[in-house]
């Protein structure tokens, strides 16, 4: 087993049309992994992440199933070129982590689809139940965003990186937020295009929807740590991940915790998977000296297939 090496899957921001048509036109596997999916999800995956139209696409109950099969697809195509590629944790933002969990074996592909199904469709109603959004403070500490967001009657969605943190709440409580901000000479607030108020208490009717499906989902013990997003750390034993799992859809992304942790444990290099390069720019602000490879489409795999080969 690979003794330095992570895999971070994307689990959040926009989703571009043709995402993962390479992928399925080059593989047979990949190409069966999108048929499944349109089985379970009863919904025409293909084409909405194929050819769109990107509205639909970014809806919450398309996108996260979307994220979840084009990581899935992409992780399955990197073991299929690189039989040998080894790693030693995994961990995934938001509903990448679900994708996580699925490498590591926790529960298979099909089982995962059905859960990324429920998710999705409890987060979607939630949002359309309790309209809010989301706004990203940059040049901030934790301290002084968890401050702004007391007073603004928000919550914190995501520690990011250590000058970067995301606040969630109602669309009253963020427009507070910018004010709040300029007071503690925040560099920047970035008001993010989210369908909902993700991981704050908004969500609460989502998580209570999501631990009542998760009681009888079949777990596994994983075959290697999954960093927990609302924990900060590695779980292992099946009821605790089904209480993470649920509790991290209204609760804090820990991510610069999970990092952090992986460092500790003697990780130095990482390999993101998913539409976006986001994750090795957050690994470099939290760990410049860190290794970090994004793998988004078929081309980034053939470009790295030599640097991901090392063992």
């Amino acid at each position: 087993m690979e003794a330095n090496r992570a895999l971070l899957f994307g689990g959040q921001g926009a989703q571009e049309v043709g995402m993962g048509q390479d992928l399925y036109e080059a593989d047979p596997d990949v190409r069966r992994l999108y048929e499944e999916a349109e089985r379970v999800l009863e919904m025409p995956l293909r084409s909405l992440c194929f050819f769109g139209p990107a509205e639909a696409l970014t809806e919450t109950i398309a996108a996260q199933p979307a994220l979840f099969v084009h990581g899935y697809a992409l992780f399955t195509l990197l073991q299929k070129r690189l039989p040998a590629f080894r790693f030693s944790a995994v961990a995934g933002l938001s509903l990448g982590e679900l994708t996580a969990h699925a490498a590591a074996g926790t529960f298979s592909y099909s089982d995962g689809l059905r859960l990324v199904k429920k998710r999705a469709s409890a987060i979607q109603r939630a949002a359309e139940e309790s309209p809010g959004s989301m706004m990203a403070l940059v040049g901030i500490d934790r301290k002084a965003a968890e401050e702004i967001a007391r007073e603004a009657g928000v919550d914190v969605a995501n520690y990011n990186a250590p000058d970067q943190i995301v606040l969630s709440g109602s669309p009253r409580g963020l427009a507070l937020v910018p004010a709040l901000a300029r007071a503690r000479n925040v560099r920047k607030a970035i008001p993010l295009e989210v369908s909902g108020a993700f991981h704050s208490r908004l969500m609460r009717t989502a998580a209570e929807e999501l631990e009542a499906f998760l009681e009888d989902f079949p777990l596994e013990i994983p075959r290697v740590p999954v960093y927990s997003n609302f924990l900060g750390r590695p779980v292992h034993q099946p009821g605790e991940i089904r209480r993470s799992l649920a509790e991290q859809i209204e609760g804090s992304v820990k991510w610069e915790d999970c990092i952090r942790g992986m460092l500790a444990g003697g990780i130095r290099r990482f390999v993101e998977i998913g539409p976006r390069p986001i994750l090795v720019g957050l690994l470099r602000r939290i760990e410049p000296g860190a290794e970090g490879v994004s793998l988004a489409t078929l081309e980034d795999l053939k470009l790295h297939e030599d640097r991901l080969a090392e063992r």
